[in-house]
Formats: C-alpha cells, sequence, structure tokens
C-alpha cells in the first residue's frame, strides 16, 4: 500500500480534482499513475473514487435523459454542494 498523510488534506483535493478528467481518459499518464498510488493508499479518496465510477456506470445504464430537477430541489442542492468541507 502507498504510504499516505491524511495531514495533507491539500493532496487530496489536489488529486480528487482530477479524477473527472482520470475517468475521461484525459488524464496524463504520469499524473494517472499518481493518481493511482494515492488511491491504493487513501481509503477516503479511495470512497470518492469508486461512488463517482458507480454512478457514471448507473448514468450509462439509462435508456433516457433523466428527468430535470425541480427548480427549488435543484436550488438546494448547488446550495449544500458550496458548503465549504469541514
Amino acid at each position: 500500500m502507498y504510504p499516505h498523510n491524511h495531514n495533507d488534506i491539500a493532496r487530496c483535493q489536489e488529486l480528487l480534482g482530477r479524477l473527472n478528467a482520470f475517468v475521461d481518459g484525459e488524464l496524463a499518464a504520469e499524473l494517472c499513475h499518481d493518481l493511482g498510488r494515492h488511491l491504493a493508499g487513501c481509503a477516503d479518496c479511495r470512497v470518492v473514487f469508486d461512488t463517482l465510477a458507480k454512478t457514471i456506470a448507473l448514468y450509462h445504464t439509462l435508456d433516457e435523459a433523466p428527468a430535470a430537477l425541480p427548480a427549488d430541489v435543484e436550488a438546494r442542492l448547488l446550495h449544500r454542494l458550496n458548503l465549504p468541507l469541514t
């Protein structure tokens, strides 16, 4: 397992910020390797990655586009996502 220092939250945030590019196959090989090593040693980041991968897989099983969220639900969701991490 790759040693991981959980005092380096900035590193987790940096790598998690690259997950979309990683999943889309748009991340440089060296960064893919770094992210893979990080995920091997960081259970918290691995949960985020696994959840994203499962969400994408579920989305691809849909026969049609999902219905739009009601405006009030979307507003509340966006508000919650913008809260600072604690």
